[in-house]
Formats: C-alpha cells, structure tokens, sequence
C-alpha cells in the first residue's frame, strides 16, 4: 500500500496525519520517520512530496522522494516563508532568470512541457502568481519576451549561473522597490487610520442634533401655554347699553 505525504526535508516528525495513515499499517512509525528525513536532509527548507509504499504482511516498507514543487523551488531560491498576498502589487523577490533556467531543469522530469522553453515559461507563471520580479522586470512582462525569443540564448545553452555583478544590480534593484512599497503601505495604513478617525469624530455630532431640536421644542411648548392661558385669562366686553 502506498502513503502519499508532503513533509519538509529532513525534518519530518510525527503526528496525527502520519499515525493515522501509516498507523493502521502496523510499521514502526520512529523508523519511518528516520528513513524519510534521511532521505530528504538534501531538501532543508523545503516542502518535499514523498511515497512511502509499505507491505502490510511483512511491515517492510521503502521511500521515493520527488522534486519538490515549483513554489517551494523558487522560495528557497530566495529565502522566502511565503509568497506576496497581492502579487500583482507587492513583490517578495527578484530572481535572476538564470535561476529560473535551473528550476525549470530541476523539474523537466515532472512538468507537463515538451522541451526546456516551455519549462521554463511554467516557473516564469508561478513567479507571476508568488510575486516574484525577473531580471528587475514583471513576471509577466518576461513571459512575453520569452515567447519572443528574447531569452533564447539563456534558455538554449541551458545557462544556470549568475555572475556576482549581476547579483549584486538585482538585489539593489529590489531593496529600493521593496523600500518604496513600504513607504505606500505606510501611507495608505495612514491614510485609512485617518478616514476611519474623522468617521468616528463625526458620529457623535452626527448623534447630537436630534437632542437639540428636542430640546428646542420642549422650550416653545410652554411658551406656546402662556399664549393660550393668557387668551383665556383676557375679560370680556360689557355689551354697549341701548339709547
């Protein structure tokens, strides 16, 4: 019986998932465990897919480990937790399209691409949906280069490695964006904190001016009371006396 699970390398531990699956097996869950993180202590950081086929009449078991997938790639590639939760606005990375190259090699074997360009504009869409940049540029905007033949050379002669210069100009580039998308946050927080202020200041105004028509009327009415009191109080005329 075969146990499909998604552990990150080299530091699997157990817990109910595992026990509930692996558990009814009757294999030794500890030894398990050890064989798999042995065999994925190459993927530190990274979320790896692993099958661990197991014979329920001898207990005996074996591990395969797959190419971790294409996110998980890409973020160890950076140094990233997650991906942006607006990534068409707010980037997380900026990765060398040589990076990208290698991912897309890493992978060949398990993605559904006919040659090592259409590998390589599938990581370039996974960018898109991490809000990664390429090369200082849009995702997007390198996807259609690429389908332009712009980075042919780079993806014909399978070129992995990025030159210090080369490094050293994208992580520049992206600390001063990722420095002015601070300061927009920043501003728009402000912004909405302010909103939300001259919302509250003006409820209670806002609140108060019905009481001070009540109160308005509640004066006139016994003003309103004197007038009558006073027109019935008035003496009536004595009919005139005829000669």
């Amino acid at each position: 019986m075969k146990v499909k699970l998604i552990v990150e390398g080299g530091k699997m531990q157990p817990g109910p998932a595992v026990a509930q699956q692996l558990g009814p097996m009757g294999v030794n869950l500890g030894k398990v465990i050890s064989t798999v993180n042995d065999a994925t202590k190459g993927f530190v950081g990274i979320k790896v897919p692993v099958e661990i086929d197991v014979n329920p009449k001898t207990k005996e078991f074996s591990v395969a480990v797959f190419s971790p997938p294409v996110a998980e790639l890409i973020k160890k590639e950076l140094g990233l937790e997650k991906g942006s939760g607006q990534p068409n606005t707010v980037k997380v990375g900026n990765i060398a399209i040589e990076r990208v190259i290698s991912i897309a090699k890493t992978k060949m074997p398990n993605l559904l691409a006919k040659d090592i360009k259409a590998g390589v504009r599938l990581v370039v869409g996974t960018c898109v949906s991490l809000g990664v940049l390429i090369d200082n540029k849009e995702a997007v905007e390198v996807e259609k280069e690429i389908a332009l033949g712009e980075y042919d050379k780079e993806i014909k002669g399978e070129i992995t490695e990025v030159a210090e210069e080369k490094k050293e100009r994208l992580d520049k580039f992206f600390a001063i964006r990722k420095a002015k998308q601070e300061k927009d946050q920043k501003a728009l927080e402000e912004a909405k904190a302010a909103e939300e202020a001259a919302k509250q200041a003006a409820a209670p105004a806002a609140g108060a001016a019905p009481v001070a028509g009540a109160d308005a009327k509640k004066a006139a009415a016994p003003v309103a009371g004197k007038k009558e009191e006073a027109k019935k109080e008035e003496p009536k005329k004595a009919p005139a006396k005829k000669k």
